[in-house]
């Protein structure tokens, strides 16, 4: 089973990572905590810029903010996706895995034509 159009939508926009995707959930496991930073850095054991990138990705869609730290705040339909995006995760963790590791398919097109032949393709 594949994700749905919107679903796959909201992964493409929102969730260009395993470790942004491991950020959105921890952020909402905890919704009416304030993370600072620092927090968050430690929980996922990453990097400050990588955090950093994701989290302000997150703010521009709509996904966290508020003030003293950072809080899970999605509206619909934003939240109802993410809802969607959590269960998947816990019953398929693949199917999630593979759309988000997998280019879109533009991308996907693009690379394939860079791609380096076997010499008895050629």
């Amino acid at each position: 089973m594949s994700l749905s159009p919107e679903q796959l939508a909201f992964v493409r926009r929102s969730l260009k990572s395993l470790w942004a995707l491991e950020l959105l959930l921890l952020l909402r496991g905890d919704r009416d905590r304030a993370w600072t930073t620092a927090e968050l850095v430690g929980e996922l054991r990453a990097n400050d810029s990588l955090v950093i990138r994701i989290l302000e990705d997150f703010r521009r869609h709509g996904l966290v903010g508020g003030e003293g730290g950072w809080r899970y705040l999605a509206d619909a339909p934003e939240a109802a996706l993410c809802d969607q995006i959590e269960t998947l995760y816990r019953e398929r963790p693949m199917t999630l895995i593979k759309a988000i590791s997998t280019p879109p398919d533009r991308l996907q097109a693009l690379a394939d034509a860079f791609r380096i032949k076997k010499e008895d393709e050629r």
